[in-house]
Parts: structure tokens; sequence; C-alpha cells
């Protein structure tokens, strides 16, 4: 049964509560859109170590002051943009995709592996049949801009009770379909995130956007919402989901795309 979304159901949040929540915000997009056009500075070892460290201070002051339950803001329809931004690659240049989508992606299958005890490959159907959730919520790129969408999906939480995970697991890598910049890395797109994300409730692998079939430009068939992280973290173009005990093997080893050229893994606002 599709879970509505929470502003339905609950009175608005404090009004001092979301003024501080949207500074918090907004101090952090500030801080990351400085690293936006910076990529060569993020290279420098004593940058990164300097980041590294202030991660581990923004991480560990979210969690004390929200806590791991607490809920990013939900709006009502009203609010929902007239046009939601396509954010890094709209339409991967890969053969296979290309194939799978211009079927409707009715072959695709979603691969769920690694530290589990029952692996699955899941159909688009398959998803569609699980409970579902559905949220609207404002999306922030690390580049500046802000946009919100309604999204319906199968809460990520449930796929992973389902797979069962294995002791040692401690992250889920998020495998995609598209690659960006080739001159930055060969590899194709990958994220990750911990358990306490992928349990959140409003972490959901999303098949619908405002009422439609997610389309291509913005991640068909299915791409990861973990609403109290910033965009560059809800991996699009989803193929495979792995549960692993370290990323270090992955990539660059950083944890994501994005990561392994110099962003923060944690990208908590």
């Amino acid at each position: 049964m599709e879970q509505p979304a929470v502003d339905d159901h609950r009175p608005l949040r404090d009004q001092n509560e979301r003024r501080t929540g949207m500074k918090r915000r907004q101090l952090l997009l500030a801080g990351a859109g400085l690293l936006s056009g910076c990529d060569k500075v993020v290279q420098d070892p004593q940058v990164r170590t300097t980041l590294a460290h202030t991660e581990d201070i923004t991480r560990t002051v979210q969690r004390l002051v929200t806590g791991p339950a607490s809920l990013a803001p939900e709006y009502p329809a009203a609010d929902i943009s007239p046009a939601f931004k396509g954010n890094g690659t709209v339409d991967p240049d890969d053969d296979d995709y290309q194939d799978l989508a211009s079927n409707h992606f009715k072959d695709w299958r979603l691969d769920i592996g690694g530290l589990v005890e029952h692996p699955a490959k899941l159909s688009l159907d398959d998803l569609r049949a699980m409970p579902s959730r559905t949220q609207i919520t404002r999306h922030d790129c690390v580049e500046g801009w802000s946009c919100i969408g309604k999204w319906k999906g199968v809460p990520l939480g449930t796929l992973l009770q389902q797979a069962v995970l294995r002791q040692g697991a401690t992250y889920i890598v998020f495998h995609c379909a598209d690659r960006l910049d080739e001159s930055l890395s060969s590899e194709k797109y990958y994220e990750s995130i911990g358990l306490e994300d992928a349990f959140h409730p409003q972490t959901i692998l999303a098949y619908d956007m405002n009422d439609q079939p997610l389309s291509v430009r913005h991640g068909a068939p299915l791409r990861l919402r973990v609403e109290r992280q910033l965009g560059y973290k809800m991996a699009k173009y989803i193929m495979r989901i792995e549960a692993v005990s370290s990323f270090r093997h992955i990539g660059g080893g950083k944890g994501g795309y994005w990561e392994d050229l110099g962003y923060a893994w944690y990208a908590g606002i």
C-alpha cells in the first residue's frame, strides 16, 4: 500500500525548527558551491585532508542536531516546481542502456547483490508491486539551485530487508548506466550511502516523478532519493545495488564518482 506524503498526516514543523534547518542548508550549500568550480583545488593533499576533517564534523553535528530519524521537509503539491532541472547526465551514451530505453525498460532488471543472503533481479513491475512511498521534497544541488518534485518509489529499506544483509555489510553502493566526463574519469557513475541513510524512511528508489513514470532526463528507470543529502548523492540510471563492507576497492575508493574527485562523501543538509 502506498504511504502518503508525510505532510498530509502530521502538523507543520515548528517555525523555529524550519528556520534553523533552512539556515543550515544555506550555509552548507554555500560551502559546497565553492567546490563546484574548484576541482583542481581539491586535488591538493592538504585541501583533501581539511575537507575530510570538515566532513566528519559536519556529519557529527548534523546527527546530533537532527537525530537519525529526523525527516527532510516535505511540501504541498502547490509548491512543486513547474520545471525540474535535469542535473548531470540527461541521456546516457551507453549502448546497453539505450537498448533498454528503446523497449521502455521492459527488459531492465535491478540487480541486488554483494553481502546479502538473497540476491535478486527485479523488474519495474516487481518494484511497482511492492509497498511504495510518495513524498514531495526539495532537491538541493551543489551548484546552488533547488527544485521541488514529487517522487514515488519503493523504500530502499524494504529491498534490503528482503535481501537480508550479511554480517559486515556497512555501505550500500549504487552502480549506474551513465558516464559523465571521460576526461575526468573512465568509471561509470556510482554512489554510496551508509546503513543509517539506507534505512531512513525517506530514502526511496523512485520510479515516478510528478505522477508520471520517471523520464530518461531525470534518471529512468530508477533513481535514488536520499532526501537529507545534496543532489549529487542521488544516483540516476541505477542498474545494480551492492552491499559492501568497504568501498575502497570501487572506483577511486572514496565512495562515489564526485567523491573520487574531491567532494565530500557525506553531503548532509
